[in-house]
């Protein structure tokens, strides 16, 4: 007795409701998207074959821009070491700031320091304007000069404010690859004076040079990199 055929059916699936549920989970991630601000200062650093990542957390930023300017900055997460910081040195300096002045250096995103002590009520103030530090004229922190290094003060302010909440501080310097060696013989007094001796530096990595021992080196396996 022969096999009963059965009548073949097309398969249709709709994909209407799976294509609203794609759509709106792309609408939700790039609504929720944090993206990183673009960057307040912008240096050429010198290159080198280093791959470690910047540190983006605990960090206390010293940037040498080209003209060998010298500013200081600590990372957004750190609003409460930053906060103690611009206390400490308003407290020490007698400089009159007030708590919105203050406020802006700890609490906005990307804010630096880069003006003398005498400048920074007036900087502060500018902070706080949307694009307010766009068309002003900053000299850096003074630190080419032995007597007069404030780099010193912002550094010892900033090391207490990390030990006093128990978080170890990372150092770090973003120097131009253009900058003059006294701004950077500045920086490195400041953290003597302040018993630092340990720092990072900032480069843009390249590729390792064909052939060399430090190629050589990573191609077996064993190559370290150095900071």
């Amino acid at each position: 007795m022969g096999r009963a055929k059965l009548p073949r059916k097309s398969t249709n699936i709709d994909m209407t409701a799976m294509c609203d549920v794609a759509f709106l989970l792309l609408s939700f991630f790039i609504l929720a998207a944090k993206f990183k601000p673009p960057e307040a200062l912008k240096v050429t650093t010198p290159n080198s074959v280093y791959t470690k990542m910047v540190p983006e957390h605990n960090v206390l930023m010293i940037t040498i821009d080209k003209a060998g300017k010298v500013y200081l900055s600590v990372s957004d997460n750190n609003s409460a070491e930053k906060q103690e910081i611009i206390n400490t040195i308003n407290s020490q300096k007698n400089l009159g700031l007030t708590d919105q002045e203050k406020g802006f250096f700890s609490r906005l995103p990307t804010s630096y320091i880069g003006v003398p002590f005498s400048q920074l009520k007036p900087f502060l103030d500018k902070m706080g304007v949307p694009d307010g530090l766009k068309d002003v004229v900053v000299g850096g922190i003074p630190v080419k000069d032995t007597l007069n290094n404030e780099l010193i003060e912002w550094v010892r302010a900033a090391m207490t404010a990390f030990a006093n909440s128990g978080t170890p501080m990372k150092v770090v310097i973003r120097g131009d690859n253009e900058a003059k060696y006294p701004s950077f013989q500045g920086v490195i007094s400041a953290f003597k004076k302040n018993d630092l001796l340990k720092f990072q530096l900032v480069t843009s990595p390249v590729s390792i040079p064909t052939g060399t021992e430090l190629w050589k080196a990573n191609q077996n396996g064993t190559a370290k990199g150095v900071s």
